[in-house]
């Protein structure tokens, strides 16, 4: 068997309509696109998602900053400059820092942010690290880990 001796099953294609060939032929004057109207017109019709100058459904939904997250975690941040503050080799966890009063609300876990210089070894305990922090953390000597 060659390309050329493929034909599609017996009954499988039918013939296009012949519109506007008159009354007889079934889809004459209007071609059964109806009396009037924008989808009467040749080239008519709209593109996929108007609404009629609505404003459509996909410029609606996102409106103003995007969608919020749906389980969003809440994170109690805090920066190294900070834990600078912080005797050498202490174990800093959140309970640890609201102790010492550092922090004043916990709102979720906590995550080191690496604003600010550290030069004092700590060992951190906590759920979130930025690479910024990690490596400032690390180079003063402390150590990082990950909780959750």
């Amino acid at each position: 068997m060659r390309l050329n001796d493929v034909k599609p099953q017996a009954g499988s294609k039918k013939r296009g309509r012949r519109v506007g060939r008159g009354v007889s032929a079934g889809q004459g004057a209007s071609c059964g696109a109806g009396m009037r109207g924008q989808k009467a017109r040749s080239g008519g019709g709209t593109r996929p998602g108007f609404e009629g100058g609505q404003q459509p459904l996909y410029r609606r939904l996102p409106k103003l900053k995007g969608f919020p997250l749906v389980n969003r975690k809440h994170y109690t941040t805090i920066n190294v400059e900070k834990l600078a503050t912080l005797a050498p080799n202490t174990e800093v966890t959140l309970e640890s820092l609201l102790a010492a009063g550092i922090l004043t609300d916990a709102k979720g876990d906590l995550k080191v942010l690496g604003n600010g210089e550290l030069n004092v070894a700590l060992q951190v305990k906590a759920a979130a690290f930025t690479n910024s922090a990690r490596t400032k953390i690390e180079a003063a000597g402390g150590s990082c880990e990950i909780v959750n």
